[in-house]
Parts: structure tokens; C-alpha cells; sequence
């Protein structure tokens, strides 16, 4: 009978530590969870219409998943909805947050859960793990940093070192552009035509018109890079461009948590497994999810305790390993919470390559190529924590 490897991991895992007298302790565990999502800004298409629950799928998942080893340890966990309106956490130290960012960021700041876990599984906004982060909030859905820089580390492997940028109107257009710049700079990429995108009529009728001539100036370039992360137009520009070239970024190549091709590494598993619970592809916020309550499972397992304390400690430790089904181990940056991880280069269909790409080298952790480093971040609230 076929056991993949990652429950098989589990499984060993469980059984060394029942022979340990400790395990005898009853331990349960309360893992609050509050969906309260952004509204979902409208797009032309309606192809990729997201699901309402996901971020609790992804947990509900990874619950089963700490529950299976859990049942070997004497260990249970269960996962609590909280009242977006008015949560009640009290005896609650582990909590998954799918809000937007005005309220996780008063969430995280009330002094009545100052003691405990928080995990951001689905906002990637720069500042959260850089000057506005905060000593109790885990990020465990990657920044627009780490994916502006899986894609730059692509750009510079394949010689396409010459980018026309593109930018949508909305805010999260524009805060995806300035982290392509960032990361333009920091790997020596040139960009060399920069446009906005100031349409407003519908590009399923008029994209074969409008976007050859849009794109008519550019010249010089070898990659097109879109700052539209929702896909609302970037899906028209691509094979419509006046110069044939690559479509990178909001559409083509998109640097992703998560993708329905990520096969390898027992991915397949994974997404097999999601399916059967979910009844819908995993999305990049589920797979947060996932990641955020395995990491508690993970932790209460190897600890034997359910104290936030124990618990923070050991995720910042260098002992501290997540199996994530990307080819590597995942771990948690001590200065800012922030869960390092590969990114995928994707298309629809298959995974292009995994970041950070071979050739990149860091002092301390590859993957510490992708995002704010030690010597980048302005976080110090993880300062002697």
C-alpha cells in the first residue's frame, strides 16, 4: 500500500516521540480563525471567480493533517470561527487572520492579544514585514517583495534584462509596480519603458486594436511586466503586443504561492487531498492557511506544549522545519515573522521554474534571496522577543 512521503514522515515522527513518557499529557489545542476578507475588486472576465471560503479551506486541511498525528500523541485540535464583528479570543492563542489590512492591523495592535500568535495568510504587503510589522503577526503568505524578486532572479537568468513595465489604475497595481522597480534595482535589471494602463473599455471586444498600438513604443525590451496582480487586463495584452515578446507578472509568467501545477515534491498529494475537502483547486491563501495551522501542529508536536511563548519561540528557532511540499524546508525569519518559501514561476499549466533560482547565494539561507533580508528590514518590534 502506497503511503506518500510526507505522511509517512508524519507518521515516524509521531511514533518516536510516543516513546516518550511526556507524551502522556493531554494537550488541546484552540486555533481561533477570522474571515473578514477585502472586498474582491470586480475584473472584465469572470474566468477566475474565487472562492468564498478560501483561507478556511486550506486550514480545515492542515487541522485534519495535525489531527492525524495528533491522535498519536494523545494531541487534538480544533479550529474556532471567530465573530469578525467582535471576537471573542479568550483562551484562544493561535489565531489565522483573512482581514483587511486596516483591521489586522488593529487587531494585532490591541493589547488584549499582545500575548498571543497571530498569521497574516493573505495580505503581501511590504510595510507589514517591514516598519508596520509586529512582534505577535507571522506572515505566512510570502510579500509582494519575495515575488517581485523570484521574478527579477528569472528575468536575470534567461537574459531578459531589458523590461517595459506596465501599471494598472488601482492602489495593489501600483504597489506591485514600485516592488518590480525595487527588485529591477537590486538585480541589475533595466527598466526601459514605463506606461499606465488608462483604458476603460472592454478589452475582450477591443484588445486586438488597442494593445498593439499601446504597446507600439515600446522598443528594446525583452520581457513585459505587468503590475496587475488580479489578471484584470493583463490576460489581453498578452499575444497582442506590437513587438512579439514574453508577458511576465500579472499574466504569462506569474511569480505564485501556489498554483494547480505545482506537481513535484509530493505537491500532487496535496492538491489531490485539498480537492477532496475543498471540492476547488487550492489557491495561494489556502495553502497560507495550511501553512499557518501545520506550523502550530508542527510546534505543539515537537515542544509538548501549547503555551504561545514555547510555541513563538521554537517557529524562530533554527530547528524549526515545515514540510511544504516546494523542494525545501520552510522556516520562519526571525526579524519579522515572515515564512520563507520558494516561489513558483508558473503559467496556467506548468511550473517554469522554482525561485530562488540556482546561482543565487546567500550567507545564510537561500531563500533569504527573496524579500526583505535582516540588513533591509525595518522591523524591530522581534528585537529580544
Amino acid at each position: 500500500m502506497f503511503i506518500n512521503h510526507v505522511m509517512a514522515a508524519m507518521l515516524v515522527c509521531a511514533m518516536s516521540i510516543i516513546a516518550s513518557p511526556l507524551v502522556a499529557q493531554s494537550l488541546r489545542v484552540k486555533i481561533g480563525y477570522i474571515h473578514s476578507p477585502p472586498a474582491i475588486a470586480p475584473t472584465l472576465s469572470n474566468l477566475d471567480t474565487p472562492s468564498l471560503t478560501q483561507g478556511r479551506d486550506g486550514a480545515q486541511l492542515a487541522l485534519a493533517e495535525n489531527n492525524t498525528t495528533g491522535n498519536f500523541l494523545n494531541q487534538s485540535f480544533e479550529l474556532v470561527e471567530l465573530d469578525k464583528t467582535n471576537p471573542d479570543t479568550n483562551g484562544i492563542d493561535f489565531i489565522v487572520l483573512n482581514m483587511s489590512k486596516t483591521d489586522m492591523l488593529a487587531f494585532a495592535d490591541d493589547a488584549g492579544n499582545a500575548g498571543k500568535i497571530l498569521f497574516n495568510v493573505n495580505l503581501d504587503s511590504a510595510d507589514l514585514r517591514d516598519d508596520r510589522c509586529g512582534a505577535n503577526l507571522f506572515h505566512t503568505l510570502p510579500s509582494i517583495a519575495m515575488r517581485a524578486d523570484a521574478l527579477a532572479q528569472f528575468g536575470l537568468k534567461k537574459k531578459w534584462v531589458k523590461w517595459a513595465l506596465i501599471t494598472g489604475p488601482k492602489p495593489a497595481d501600483r504597489e506591485m509596480a514600485g516592488a518590480l522597480e525595487n527588485s529591477a534595482r537590486k538585480f541589475g535589471i533595466k527598466i526601459v519603458s514605463k506606461k499606465d494602463w488608462t483604458f476603460d473599455s472592454d478589452m475582450r471586444r477591443n484588445a486586438a486594436s488597442e494593445v498593439p498600438l499601446f504597446t507600439q513604443s515600446f522598443k528594446n525590451h525583452d520581457l513585459v511586466v505587468i503590475a496587475d496582480p488580479t489578471n484584470d487586463f493583463a490576460r489581453y495584452v498578452q499575444y497582442n503586443t506590437w513587438v512579439p515578446r514574453p508577458v511576465a507578472g500579472g499574466a504569462g509568467i506569474k511569480p505564485v504561492t501556489w498554483a494547480r501545477s505545482i506537481e513535484q515534491y509530493g505537491a500532487v498529494q496535496l492538491q489531490n487531498r485539498f480537492r477532496e475537502v475543498a471540492g476547488h483547486q487550492m489557491t495561494s491563501i489556502d495553502y497560507a492557511a495550511w501553512a499557518a495551522v501545520r506550523s502550530i501542529g508542527e510546534a505543539v508536536t515537537r515542544t509538548k506544549s501549547i503555551t504561545s511563548a514555547s510555541v513563538r519561540a521554537y517557529m524562530l528557532s533554527d530547528a524549526f522545519a515545515l514540510a511544504g511540499f516546494k523542494g525545501r524546508s520552510l522556516s520562519y525569519r526571525k526579524w519579522n515573522g515572515q515564512l520563507r518559501q520558494p516561489i513558483a514561476l508558473a503559467h496556467h499549466d506548468a511550473v517554469v521554474a522554482m525561485a530562488p533560482l540556482d546561482g543565487f547565494l546567500h550567507q545564510r539561507n537561500e531563500l533569504d534571496t527573496l524579500g526583505l533580508d535582516e540588513s533591509e528590514s525595518g522591523c524591530t518590534a522581534f528585537e529580544g522577543k
